[in-house]
């Protein structure tokens, strides 16, 4: 049960910022990293990761997910003072609104944790998956690093797994699950 994890992990005192030169590479710490999962009828966002990509180990590949990291500048109080909860629906905002300007309401849930020891990557992070469901299919891109963004079906993604990224693969061969409760 995700909701049970995210109780845990959101214990004032439990989660705290460090220097990501620190983390970035140290498989000791896992790094909180929203992803989010963008649905219209259906169809979920896709995009290739372009070369200005934050995060260069991506680089070419497709992905169903947007997201990045918490960052400090998320709450001006300091982190024992605060509920992180609170702070980390407002990093979800910040990292989304940064990569991508959604132009439409949605509902937002969270469908799912992602911990991936397959790769460097994955080794340092863990992903809080979220599920947008839009009322229209209006995004558009923000970043530079996103290039072609379209709405794909599960078939279409499905022909093109080969090119997702680890944690949309993993998020693709888990869709039907992670979305049954929601529609």
């Amino acid at each position: 049960d995700v909701a049970n994890y995210l109780r845990e992990f959101f214990v004032q005192g439990v989660p705290r910022f460090m220097p990501r030169s620190q983390v970035e590479e140290n498989p000791a710490y896992k790094q909180l990293i929203p992803y989010v999962l963008m649905s219209y009828q259906d169809k979920y966002l896709s995009y290739i990761r372009g070369r200005r990509a934050g995060e260069a180990r991506l680089v070419g590949n497709r992905s169903i997910g947007i997201g990045g990291h918490i960052n400090p500048v998320d709450n001006e109080i300091p982190l024992f003072d605060t509920d992180f909860s609170e702070l980390y629906r407002t990093a979800v905002e910040r990292e989304v609104a940064e990569e991508v300007s959604v132009e439409t309401s949605h509902t937002d849930r969270i469908v799912a944790l992602l911990n991936d020891e397959s790769n460097e990557v994955g080794s340092v992070h863990l992903g809080i998956v979220h599920h947008w469901i839009l009322d229209a299919p209006k995004v558009s891109k923000r970043e530079q690093m996103i290039t072609q963004m379209a709405f794909m079906t599960p078939a279409e993604l499905h022909e093109v797994r080969d090119t997702l990224e680890t944690w949309s693969g993993l998020c693709l061969i888990q869709l039907a699950e992670m979305t049954k409760t929601l529609t």
